[in-house]
């Protein structure tokens, strides 16, 4: 890493490690800011927040949005660091983790949506802490040969080009002498109130992201911290904000504001994107929240028409928290025979809510396409749920 890269108004120092490279330690949070001139954003971003906790109020069940939403966070978080896995891969692999799975990858990213939700049963007994991010890291990293799950590192490591040395490196983290340190005066920070929240969370991400703790998997638990962030603060009471599709359509911005924090201080820059990304995935959020209350309605109606109205409502309301499902996993979630959940699901087809989408005799899983589009919809047409993977019948 090149020492000159870094002006004298850095927001951390450089420093000679004990192995005799530079690398980078960040100070401690919070900066000098100018908080008027980000009074506009922060009212815009809070306003948009808002407006998606009173529409969160509106479902029958969190997790209609929750689900659909942490899966598409789990696959644009991943694909950030370079983990290829669709969004049809992941619900395939969900809904028959028996089958033979179409990505290498889809494994690491399924565990990033157990990872979210189980940081979320954490925050009812435990605060936002060093404990849970190795808690999440160990359970986003499982069976990750490259890692060590819920560990933080013990040597160094760096970022830049594949191939780079530290020496040729385009950033090099605090070394272990100094990581420490770091990671308490950021505990610190993450828990005590500096308001505005939305501005505290900005900060917590790339002082995260700057102290890199974990041999792997820190961008993608950064990106998770801000979810477990905003729901234990109370800014909403369901995770249903998610950054990594604005981070991900941001991609060259996101990275260059955060080193751009690091080598100059330009704080309100990167404070101005991230809250530009709050208000943007806010809004997107509610408009799919309409869609999915709409979408709902409409296959309610559906259901009750095709008759057995109990069996087929709950099962559809099923479908808004799992798109794609297998006979076995409706019969696991309604608590039903086999062969009733076949009849059910047969229904659903018949009424054209559902569609079988393997082709296979095996591993069949069924998909409500509708569904899957809200959540995805806006990403590149490879990314659809336009059919499942999986050999033919041949």
């Amino acid at each position: 890493m090149l020492p000159d890269a870094f002006h004298q108004n850095a927001a951390g120092k450089i420093v000679r490690s004990q192995r005799n490279y530079w690398a980078f330690v960040p100070d401690s949070l919070p900066p000098a800011l100018d908080l008027g001139r980000l009074a506009p954003l922060v009212e815009e971003a809070s306003h948009a927040v808002g407006n998606l906790k009173g529409a969160g109020g509106q479902l029958p069940n969190p997790l209609m949005l929750l689900r659909p939403f942490l899966r598409r966070e789990a696959v644009l978080s991943s694909r950030i660091e370079g983990t290829l896995t669709s969004f049809s891969d992941l619900l395939f692999f969900e809904a028959a983790p028996d089958a033979p799975a179409q990505s290498a990858d889809v494994g690491e990213v399924a565990n990033y949506v157990v990872a979210v939700e189980r940081g979320l049963e954490m925050l009812d007994t435990l605060p936002l802490s060093l404990r849970l991010c190795k808690e999440l890291h160990g359970t986003l990293m499982k069976d990750v040969q490259r890692a060590t799950p819920g560990e933080f590192r013990r040597s160094q490591n760096w970022i830049g080009p594949p191939g780079c040395t530290l020496d040729e490196a385009a950033f090099v983290p605090p070394p272990l002498e100094h990581m420490d340190e770091c990671l308490n005066a950021w505990e610190r920070f993450m828990n005590e109130p500096h308001p505005p929240a939305l501005v505290q969370v900005a900060l917590m991400h790339y002082q995260f992201e700057v102290i890199h703790p974990f041999v792997d998997g820190n961008g993608r638990i950064g990106r998770l911290l801000i979810t477990l962030f905003l729901a234990q603060r109370g800014l909403l009471p369901q995770p249903l904000l998610y950054l990594s599709a604005f981070f991900e359509k941001n991609r060259s911005d996101y990275y260059n504001l955060l080193m751009k924090v690091s080598t100059s201080a330009g704080w309100h820059d990167w404070i101005e994107f991230f809250l530009r990304g709050v208000r943007t995935q806010a809004v997107d959020a509610v408009r799919r929240t309409e869609k999915l209350l709409a979408l709902r309605q409409s296959y309610r109606n559906k259901a009750l028409a095709g008759g057995r109205a109990a069996s087929l409502t709950k099962l559809v309301d099923l479908l808004f928290v799992r798109p794609a499902i297998s006979i076995r996993g409706a019969q696991e979630e309604l608590g039903v025979t086999f062969r009733a959940a076949q009849l059910n699901i047969d229904r659903l087809v018949a009424l054209g809510l559902l569609e079988e989408v393997t082709g296979r005799e095996r591993y069949r899983v069924y998909m409500a396409r509708e569904i899957a589009r809200v959540a995805m919809e806006d990403l590149p047409d490879d990314e659809m749920p336009v059919e499942l993977p999986g050999p033919s019948r041949s």
